[in-house]
């Protein structure tokens, strides 16, 4: 009679994390905002590894450039609107797509980005390895980025 094989899971620690982090530069030229974060949100929580941990901080940093290019698809660049609230009485502020993609073209990405990860406080850990530039320069260079095109 033969024994079952055992599947084995592996689980990271912090200490085995450290040495396997690297940092990505990402161009958004050009890129879908939605499929562009989803993308970025698996790197940072590290699924695109095959040593994923979920309730470990596995995945690597990102550096995105370009923010100011990204695209929008349908009537989303007349209809988007970005909402908040000052705290005052009637305090409540709305911003279309594209004024704010001339004043802050950073937070549309993060906020999208924000939205696709897990509402944890692991979460809030994973979202300071991301570095968000509206142009081509970004002052990342003594993390070396590694560019991938996705």
């Amino acid at each position: 009679m033969t024994q079952k094989k055992k599947n084995t899971t592996i689980l990271l620690t912090k200490e085995e994390v450290r040495t396997m982090r690297n940092w990505l530069l990402l161009d958004a030229s050009g890129k879908t905002l939605g499929r562009f974060a989803a993308e970025v949100a698996k790197i940072l929580r590290g699924k695109h590894k095959p040593q994923f941990t979920p309730h470990v901080d596995a995945g690597d940093g990102v550096v995105i450039i370009n923010a100011s290019k990204i695209k929008v698809t349908g009537a989303k660049e007349a209809q988007k609107i970005y909402r908040y609230h000052t705290g005052a009485m009637s305090g409540m502020r709305e911003i279309p797509f594209s004024v704010m993609k001339d004043r802050n073209p950073e937070y549309i990405l993060e906020r999208a980005i924000k939205g696709m990860m897990p509402k944890t406080r692991l979460t809030e850990a994973q979202m300071k390895k991301l570095r968000i530039y509206a142009g081509e320069q970004h002052d990342m260079q003594s993390q070396a980025p590694i560019p991938v095109n996705i």
